[in-house]
């Protein structure tokens, strides 16, 4: 049994807005995730979800479904605090779930972070060797 409280997954409310910003915003200084603006949340807040615990939002992630051909995981972080305890593992299982509930064909991840996703089912290629190929057209 562990010493950790238990955490529930869940879709994302109005009233985490707030609590999601000031989630996500180490994570964007330290260039791991993109920023989002209060609008960007209040817009993709069907989106997310949040791991909760003992009240506090602890790790979101976002699944931002393009067509019914692909779908993309988003601004996947959990609070330092909280890391080690499988709660990224649970996020990406909950959003990818939901793709599958939705009929996605295909869901991606675009991160520094290849062993996480490794672990959670993902890979560099699609049956067919079919790779997602990049081309950034701003500057550094």
């Amino acid at each position: 049994m562990s010493n950790h409280p238990e955490v529930t997954i869940r879709p994302a409310r109005g009233r985490d807005i707030e609590s999601l910003l000031s989630l996500i915003e180490p994570f964007v200084l330290q260039r791991k995730v993109l920023p989002r603006t209060m609008d960007e949340l209040t817009l993709l807040l069907p989106s997310y979800f949040v791991a909760e615990c003992e009240g506090r939002i602890v790790g979101c992630v976002a699944l931002e479904i393009y067509s019914s051909k692909l779908a993309e995981l988003r601004s996947l972080v959990v609070d330092p605090d909280s890391q080690g305890r499988g709660i990224g593992q649970k996020l990406v299982a909950a959003a990818v779930q939901r793709a599958r509930d939705e009929k996605i064909l295909e869901v991606m991840a675009i991160t520094s972070a290849d062993d996480f996703f490794h672990r959670c089912g993902f890979d560099f290629t699609l049956p067919g060797e079919k790779k997602a190929l990049f081309l950034q057209t701003r500057e550094r």
